[in-house]
């Protein structure tokens, strides 16, 4: 079916359902095309608390349909591709986290929003790529257990050289396998171009960046510099925002 049949069709569902449609920014460039709003996971959950609609069209992967939910309890939230998971997000599971909370007792545990509703559930709070150095800053205490991914929590332990971070060892595979190598031959090729990366890149990779930034933390800086090139170290989805 043709796209501009398609988009009327969801314009008119819409309307009828009263409906919100939402799309994280790594979604395919129709579907942020049809999306009345496009952003990261919790500016979305937050945007739908004070938009009308009572039903939520959450474009994205399984977690952010939950902290959607868990935000906007009293609407209907649809996810429209049930299969569509976050691997990072899965891999820490209850009994895991429980064990190792169990190993070190009143260590209070900050999940990253890229986790399950059960996860979350598990932690004593929650924290964006964007303020997880101000949400740990916080804490009182100097351990910490951050859970799912090392390289955030790798990169966070950077500014809070007091705190202990024990590390669950988990990783989003896209922003891992994201090499030096890659970056420096895009370098060559683009040597005016400013580097943003994502936080939950390798150390190595953030080492060599400009700018260490969530991804509405790279469309709003990328709207402000003075630079015109920049090399965009997440997933390619995000350049069509860009």
């Amino acid at each position: 079916m043709e796209r501009t049949t398609l988009t009327k069709q969801i314009a008119t569902l819409k309307k009828e359902q009263n409906a919100l449609i939402l799309a994280h920014n790594y979604q395919l460039p129709e579907v942020q095309d049809v999306a009345d709003f496009v952003g990261d996971s919790l500016d979305l959950a937050l945007k739908a608390t004070t938009h009308p609609a009572e039903v939520i069209v959450f474009c994205g992967v399984d977690f952010m349909a939950e902290a959607a939910h868990i935000l906007n309890p009293q609407k209907v939230v649809v996810h429209p591709a049930p299969d569509s998971v976050c691997p990072m997000a899965n891999m820490v599971d209850v009994p895991g986290l429980q064990q190792l909370k169990e190993q070190h007792p009143n260590v209070p545990v900050v999940s990253y929003i890229n986790t399950t509703a059960e996860i979350k559930a598990e932690s004593d709070i929650c924290c964006t790529s964007a303020n997880g150095i101000k949400v740990v800053k916080t804490l009182p205490e100097n351990k910490i257990i951050f859970v799912p991914d090392q390289n955030l929590g790798s990169y966070i332990q950077r500014f809070l050289p007091d705190k202990t971070m024990i590390l669950w060892p988990g990783m989003c595979m896209t922003h891992h396998n994201i090499s030096t190598q890659q970056i420096k031959q895009l370098q060559k090729q683009h040597p005016q171009a400013e580097i943003m990366v994502h936080p939950e890149c390798k150390p190595e990779v953030i080492d060599i960046a400009d700018q260490v930034l969530s991804t509405n933390g790279m469309v709003n800086h990328a709207a402000n510099s003075p630079k015109n090139e920049f090399i965009v170290g997440t997933e390619k989805e995000l350049c069509y925002r860009l």
